[in-house]
């Protein structure tokens, strides 16, 4: 198994899609998972920093779930994690003979952790070869991908979820929770921060427009913009959007900063930042009576808040991602709600290239078919 290089990821996309089919190349009945298992075995695709630092240390705190095997172009990764995580030699595979993952009973989900330009090739791999689908967020390079995607996990009859992690966590289902109730009366003005500063090797795949598709939007801005439709509970209908960069030397292919607003049609109106040269961890929701804010609102761990009142909203320490896991372990064992869906997944990317489109038309408002 070779080392699969930066350069190389796109050259794979363009052999890799060529051979990608929608229709199912497999039987139903290995299609259908055994969703009688106690514990799912999860496969993580890619081992990053995300991979190794999040999702691995999450499947050891799981219930429903847990780590069964891995699929890297990195051969010297192979032993490590093997050793750390007591994986079989059977369940390590490389990015060539991904698709043989279809006969091993031991991997029920595959979870997509790679650079966006892979997303597509690999969640459709994943379906085609009868596994359920975790793809990283964002979800896909385009709206026809994201179509491609979940057209592939229907075909093929598996599930499929996006790595919203925040959509399982406590304090922003209680947030949630007291919007829904009307604790605070309707909300008027919505705001959403998503951000941090991206410094260090200018050749990382993210600031490589090739490879993500983007730059601070579809890395953290897909947060924002979560708050932004959780906060109002209701779909967006217009968007307008600005883009500003105070390092262009250095975000030279991605956008590094970007502001938008949303228009609600119940008259909420939410604006939402995102930078990768700005630090932004916020949701503040503005109500008839009242307001509800997380100080702490995209941050790995501890995710928190107030009220107008003086609530507290504080969750503790956890690991989010273990949450996010054992929910889709559950959608796929025991029909609970997938609270992540790939039509999330197209829906935010739908806003995305509308925030796009605004930016390239100087500010113009664009309507969204949601």
């Amino acid at each position: 198994m070779a080392l699969l290089s930066r350069r190389s990821f796109t050259q794979k996309i363009v052999k890799g899609t060529a051979a990608i089919a929608v229709t199912s190349q497999i039987p139903i009945a290995q299609a259908c998972m055994q969703t009688n298992k106690k514990s799912l075995g999860i496969a993580l695709v890619g081992l990053g920093s995300y991979s190794k630092g999040q999702l691995a240390p999450g499947l050891l705190k799981t219930k429903h779930c847990h780590l069964a095997g891995i699929v890297t172009g990195s051969l010297e990764k192979i032993a490590p994690w093997r050793e750390e995580y007591d994986i079989p030699e059977n369940n390590v595979y490389s990015y060539e003979n991904f698709d043989e993952i279809a006969g091993n009973s031991d991997i029920d989900i595959v979870y997509v952790v790679l650079p966006n330009s892979m997303h597509k090739e690999f969640s459709i791999r994943a379906a085609q070869a009868g596994k359920h689908v975790i793809c990283e967020k964002p979800m896909a390079m385009s709206v026809q991908e994201c179509q491609d995607i979940i057209g592939a996990c229907n075909a093929n009859n598996v599930k499929l979820a996006v790595g919203y992690r925040m959509q399982s966590e406590p304090s922003t289902d209680r947030l949630k929770k007291m919007i829904s109730e009307k604790k605070y009366g309707k909300p008027h003005f919505i705001t959403a921060s998503a951000g941090y500063v991206s410094r260090g090797n200018p050749d990382q795949w993210r600031l490589d427009k090739s490879l993500s598709g983007g730059g601070a939007l579809v890395n953290m801005g897909v947060y924002a913009i979560q708050g932004a439709i959780y906060a109002a509970q209701e779909l967006p209908y217009t968007v307008t959007a600005q883009e500003y960069s105070t390092n262009p030397n250095y975000y030279n292919d991605t956008d590094e900063t970007i502001t938008a607003q949303l228009k609600f049609p119940s008259g909420t109106v939410a604006s939402i930042d995102t930078s990768h040269n700005a630090k932004g961890d916020r949701i503040f929701v503005s109500c008839e009576n009242g307001w509800i804010e997380l100080t702490k609102a995209h941050s790995y761990g501890v995710i928190k808040g107030k009220t107008s009142d003086g609530t507290i909203i504080d969750s503790g320490p956890q690991s989010q991602q273990a949450k996010q896991m054992d929910d889709f372990a559950l959608h796929i064992k025991e029909g609970a709600v997938n609270k992540a869906p790939g039509a999330m997944g197209l829906r935010d990317t739908i806003i995305v290239e509308a925030i796009y489109e605004s930016i390239a038309k100087n500010g113009a408002e664009i309507k969204l078919s949601l």
